[in-house]
């Protein structure tokens, strides 16, 4: 007899890791997002989906998802804020941000070493350089706004995030979380 797969789990899942925000923080996202909207229209973000990407890895077989586990178990950095105080806009798709005016050595090291252990394990990602921030708007027409209110961000872990799409549009699930010491 052979294993037949089973149709109602799929073989692969739309994969990426992420820094998650608290309540606390998805609020001033939020607010931020209403802020810009305001000015750039578009469509907004779901607060219960603003997160700030680490590593994108798209369609990832289950198998090399699972590979992942004594690969970023071992990743090892602490605690650290961010800050969060510059809109940006990029216009070849559409979307209007929230980032950083300068990348925190800590922000930089925790990507750089996942991404480093994503290599290591032989993981595809999307290797596009490293911009931090945070998508508010999606659709936006962007053009110019004054300075916004900064958002202090702790940052206490970051996350795997699996992402379906579906007829009410797309959702995301934390498959897990890795606490920063």
């Amino acid at each position: 007899m052979t294993d037949t797969p089973d149709p109602a789990q799929p073989a692969s899942q739309r994969l990426f890791f992420a820094l998650w925000p608290d309540d606390a923080t998805r609020e001033a996202l939020d607010c931020t997002g209403k802020w810009l909207h305001s000015r750039w229209g578009g469509r907004r973000m779901r607060a219960d989906t603003l997160h700030l990407t680490l590593a994108f890895l798209g369609n990832t077989p289950l198998e090399a998802r699972d590979g992942l586990w004594p690969h970023v178990d071992t990743l090892r950095a602490g605690t650290f804020d961010l800050l969060l105080d510059q809109t940006g806009y990029w216009p070849h798709n559409r979307i209007g941000w929230l980032g950083c005016r300068e990348i925190s050595a800590p922000l930089a090291g925790l990507a750089a070493r996942l991404r480093h252990d994503l290599r290591e394990a032989r993981v595809l990602f999307d290797a596009k350089p490293f911009v931090p921030h945070v998508t508010l708007l999606r659709q936006a027409e962007g053009g110019p706004v004054s300075s916004c209110s900064p958002v202090h961000w702790r940052v206490r872990d970051f996350v795997l995030v699996a992402s379906t799409r579906g007829v009410s549009g797309t959702r995301y699930r934390i498959l897990r979380r890795w606490p920063l010491s």
